[in-house]
């Protein structure tokens, strides 16, 4: 496969990438995988993603939010900062943010509040939104309907079809990630993949998380990285029977057009 993939979302500012953080990039680009875009999911998260995004232009791009475990965390000023780092060039995205009632690390009512304030932000500067939902549907889509939001990505999409139905309604991208290498969790996906246009579909690793079970070298730390993304292009490719290099074309195409890099 010669045509370069994106990564629309890894967790590059997480702690286990601090001792090789660049050669995980390098690896990447050796792979094809290039550019990436970092995920952002707290303040502080977020700014350190938009440093080593900007110190490596064209190859690194990230987004700035605050995700719905730190949403106790935010505060007015929270905003005042996602805002000065969304004007940032390499800044393509308002998330990760959302809803998450499967470990309610946040208070519901607080994930709410926040989530609404980061839809308000990316609306106001006409941004996408990188979404996060687990376990919380309804109230989620309820929020979404009632902002109108019109620009998003479900950032690694693991839900039921009738989910996936409501959201491609509403117009928006899905991202799908080695989640559907898994025959234990991800057996639904193969189908439900198919249910996606090509010009909503991207593909993304969620690295360190979610290494696809179905690797034949496993890594010897267990971690995901983005060098190891043609290996979900691939299982997306085999589910929707269509060949690795169009997928690859179609996806990359579609994430470009959609964070506008």
């Amino acid at each position: 496969m010669s045509d370069p993939i994106i990564d629309i979302g890894v967790n590059l500012m997480h702690r286990s990438f601090h001792q090789d953080r660049d050669q995980v990039v390098a690896r990447a680009v050796e792979n094809n995988v290039t550019p990436l875009i970092i995920t952002g999911t707290s303040l502080r998260n977020s700014i350190d993603a938009a440093s080593y995004a900007g110190q490596n232009a064209k190859k690194l791009y990230s987004t700035a939010g605050v995700h719905p475990h730190d949403a106790k965390s935010c505060n007015e000023e929270t905003i005042i900062k996602l805002r000065e780092l969304a004007a940032l060039p390499q800044v393509v995205a308002v998330g990760e943010c959302g809803l998450d009632y499967n470990r309610d690390f946040s208070p519901r009512d607080v994930q709410r509040k926040w989530f609404g304030e980061q839809i308000r932000l990316a609306q106001e500067l006409d941004m996408p939104l990188f979404l996060h939902e687990r376990e919380a549907f309804g109230d989620f889509i309820g929020m979404l309907k009632e902002h109108a939001v019109q620009k998003a990505v479900v950032h690694c999409f693991t839900g039921n079809q009738s989910e996936l139905k409501a959201y491609l309604d509403l117009g928006f991208h899905i991202g799908i990630t080695g989640w559907i290498c898994d025959e234990r969790r991800g057996k639904h996906l193969k189908e439900l993949v198919q249910m996606i246009p090509l010009d909503r579909l991207m593909i993304e690793t969620d690295a360190p998380f979610l290494t696809p079970r179905d690797l034949k070298v496993k890594p010897v730390d267990g971690r995901n990285e983005p060098a190891i993304l043609p290996h979900n292009l691939q299982a997306v490719a085999h589910c929707i029977g269509k060949p690795a290099d169009e997928v690859a074309k179609a996806t990359t195409q579609t994430a470009k057009e959609f964070f506008r890099i």
